[in-house]
């Protein structure tokens, strides 16, 4: 695979984890509130929604191929998102 489509894939899997993070935050009511039936629709749909749009991404991308290094940079967008909007903007809100 070419150096740029690494690049790009990188990119975009760490935009995309950082993405995940908001549309988690704004469906987070309805998946861990409500009945139980209801939760387990919501979330089975949320994820298989997101998972489609990721990998469909990646073949436009780069021809679907998967590396593991891509899905870390998925994870660190997400935990970096995570870390930001709970401490960082939570800290300023209270001072």
């Amino acid at each position: 695979m070419p150096l740029i489509n690494q690049i790009l894939t990188i990119v975009f899997s760490f935009i995309y984890g950082i993405i995940f993070y908001f549309l988690l935050e704004i469906n987070y009511k309805y998946i861990y509130y409500g009945n139980k039936i209801y939760r387990i629709i919501v979330t089975f749909l949320f994820v298989l929604c997101n998972t489609l749009i990721y990998f469909i991404m990646l073949r436009k991308i780069n021809y679907g191929i998967v590396h593991i290094y891509f899905l870390f940079c998925l994870l660190t967008g997400y935990i970096l998102s995570n870390f930001v909007c709970k401490n960082l903007i939570v800290n300023r809100k209270k001072q």
